[in-house]
């Protein structure tokens, strides 16, 4: 299991100490979808420059022009780019045709899905890399609910999961055993985002 660092809702300078301060725990840096709507391609150009040796996703959470909008993303140097499951079939084909093309991957988000058949029908078109998502705005509902992960079992794919995860949720949702735990606020806004980065690594670690 991967930690991911999402950074959202931040400054360049934020991102980058943020980055530094949580080097040793993180595997991967997040350009998230407002950070890459103030700042463009360049950050995520610069981010691939800085830290050559983290994987980096860029948060596109593209809906529309899915090949250009992947395209853009991975040759600025992204490992991953992002496509919302509600988008039509070819624009999902699209990102991902792009991202075989790259030899780099596509993850569709699953914000507001809430159908199995949805899921078997994304991998019957192709998908292989989903992320099981929490929207900011909901997570003002309560935590994370590991019920969703009833979604994707048995399916084959490969799992992210965001939304609101901290210390307090993180012992539940890694005895399901994702791929990748997308963390953001509860170490960004920490006071000590380095220790809490730390500490979170620890937990999936053992796990």
């Amino acid at each position: 299991m991967k930690l991911q660092l999402a950074l959202d809702r931040l400054s360049r300078e934020e991102c980058m100490r943020l980055v530094q301060d949580t080097y040793e725990s993180i595997d991967i840096i997040e350009i998230g979808t407002s950070v890459i709507k103030e700042y463009g391609m360049s950050i995520v150009r610069e981010f691939n420059d800085q830290f050559p040796d983290k994987m980096i996703m860029a948060d596109m959470k593209t809906c529309d022009a899915g090949g250009y909008e992947t395209n853009q993303a991975l040759d600025a140097g992204a490992d991953i780019a992002t496509v919302m499951a509600f988008s039509s079939n070819l624009t999902i084909q699209d990102c991902l045709k792009v991202g075989e093309d790259h030899g780099k991957h596509v993850m569709v988000d699953l914000l507001e899905v809430d159908s199995r058949e949805k899921l078997e029908h994304l991998k019957e078109i192709g998908v292989e890399f989903v992320g099981l998502h929490v929207g900011k705005d909901k997570q003002q509902e309560g935590k994370f609910d590991v019920e969703l992960f009833n979604l994707v079992d048995d399916l084959g794919l490969q799992v992210a999961v965001a939304g609101g995860i901290n210390e307090n949720t993180l012992p539940d949702i890694v005895q399901k055993k994702p791929d990748i735990l997308i963390v953001g606020s509860a170490i960004t806004k920490a006071d000590q985002p380095k220790l809490v980065a730390k500490r979170m690594k620890e937990i999936i670690n053992n796990a």
